[in-house]
């Protein structure tokens, strides 16, 4: 477990995200991908409460292609984020987040370079699946040049922060009911970790692109086990409609409270119907 609540902010934002569909099923676990393009582009603005007043302070965008790994077919995501010199003076954020799936959205390869306050870390996360069994390889470089590298193999799906959103968007959410919570594991380059995801009913939500939309609203906790117990670092929206894009992020940072709201969403495989007129 990371003993730094820095490396939680996105973390959180996207499992958060994702594991409202996540499951544990068979190893390597193939997926009919029904939720995304490849040449997705979302982006977003990011706001900090600073004093009482919420000051935008940087941008984030995230990507989905095609592409190529160890020479298979496969999809390419990029999440980059970039805090302005507002935020810069008490917590800089300069992320650069990629991950490969295959065709039918099971985990390849985890990279994360992050800059959070006066910290550079690297993970980096290696997906197998031998016998039926998933199989993990996973190593952080610190900001002091120190390495952690392990490994683990384990019977059901192993998914990273990045990985299991492009996957876990096709899942369909439709027997949910308010309330109800599911548990997952993920990796990154320091282990394989839990958190549990709450579902909290439907919420109308407006984006920084001034519409509004029906979401789903989730709480997402990761357990800690200095104090033996489940944490919540955020609540999200995710548009109620095939596509599940993130609306609104409101995030617990260390140093304080962050919202991140769509700005712009560009080719989207399914038409948006969760608009509130």
């Amino acid at each position: 477990m990371r003993t730094n609540s820095h490396h939680h902010h996105w973390r959180g934002m996207l499992l958060a995200i994702i594991a409202l569909f996540a499951i544990q099923v068979q190893a390597q676990c193939p997926l009919e991908n029904k939720a995304f393009n490849s040449g997705e582009f979302l982006s977003y603005n990011l706001y900090f409460n600073w004093k009482f007043v919420w000051v935008k302070v940087g941008t984030a965008s995230l990507s989905t292609v095609n592409s190529t790994y160890n020479g298979k077919p496969a999809y390419r995501t990029s999440l980059i984020t970039r805090s302005n010199g507002k935020l810069d003076k008490v917590y800089a954020i300069r992320d650069t987040l990629m991950g490969y799936v295959t065709p039918t959205l099971s985990p390849l390869y985890f990279r994360k370079g992050a800059e959070e306050g006066d910290r550079y870390t690297v993970d980096e996360v290696w997906y197998t699946y031998p016998n039926g069994k998933c199989k993990v390889k996973m190593h952080r470089k610190r900001h002091d040049n120190t390495h952690n590298r392990s490994e683990k193999t384990v019977d059901e799906c192993v998914y990273d922060m990045l990985n299991i959103f492009t996957r876990a968007r096709s899942f369909d959410n439709t027997s949910w009911k308010k309330g109800h919570t599911v548990k997952f594991n993920v990796a990154d380059g320091n282990g394989v970790t839990t958190g549990i995801l709450k579902y909290d009913g439907k919420a109308n939500v407006t984006g920084e692109d001034g519409v509004k939309y029906r979401c789903l609203k989730l709480a997402y906790s990761e357990w800690n086990s200095k104090k033996q117990k489940y944490k919540q670092y955020g609540s999200f929206f995710v548009t109620d409609d095939a596509n599940h894009v993130p609306i609104r992020l409101d995030i617990v940072l260390n140093v304080g409270n962050a919202k991140a709201y769509v700005a712009t969403m560009k080719g989207l495989k399914n038409p948006v119907s969760c608009i509130v007129k």
